[in-house]
């Protein structure tokens, strides 16, 4: 079952997903308040993004290659479909640099009526899946095509210990 879930793409499970979130978030904000809302829903897609990174990391975890190349090769799985149009700036193996000048996860959620929480179910997503994935790698991203920037601006670092053994 793992392996059939792991050949849908992302952008499709990420439909799935808000189709049953969306109605779910509506009947929380009735009877929670708009605030307490966004906050459950926002700590559980961390939650869920976490798990999500730990189950990915064991699929690349015999690789020798560094924890950010390894998310590199994954990093696909997020574009496929043209899910994302990238301009990337920085490909090593301790930074991972671009930015996305097309998503359309933000276009969907929209369409489904859902872009007030897009962020939430999508952008929150990207630096806490690294915490699973491996917590050496660190996004810092200051604008988001779904808050209304013109892209988004990812940067990736991972920190590598160097070689102690001599």
């Amino acid at each position: 079952m793992e392996q059939a879930m792991n050949n849908i793409p992302i952008i499709i499970k990420r439909r799935l997903q808000a189709e049953v979130v969306g109605p779910l978030f509506k009947e929380m904000v009735d009877q929670l308040g708009q605030h307490k809302a966004e906050r459950i829903l926002e700590s559980a897609i961390q939650k869920a993004a976490i798990d999500e990174g730990r189950r990915f990391a064991k699929q690349v975890a015999s690789s020798n290659q560094s924890p950010l190349r390894r998310f590199i090769d994954l990093f696909e799985q997020w574009t496929t479909g043209g899910a994302l149009e990238v301009d990337t700036l920085l490909e090593s193996d301790e930074r991972f640099e671009f930015n996305v000048t097309r998503c359309r996860y933000a276009e969907m959620y929209q369409e489904m009526g859902l872009g007030h929480i897009g962020q939430l179910l999508s952008c929150s997503r990207d630096g806490t899946f690294c915490e699973g994935f491996d917590d050496r790698i660190t996004l810092k991203r200051e604008q988001t095509i779904m808050d209304g920037a013109p892209c988004c601006t990812f940067r990736y670092a991972c920190e590598i210990e160097p070689d102690t053994e001599s």
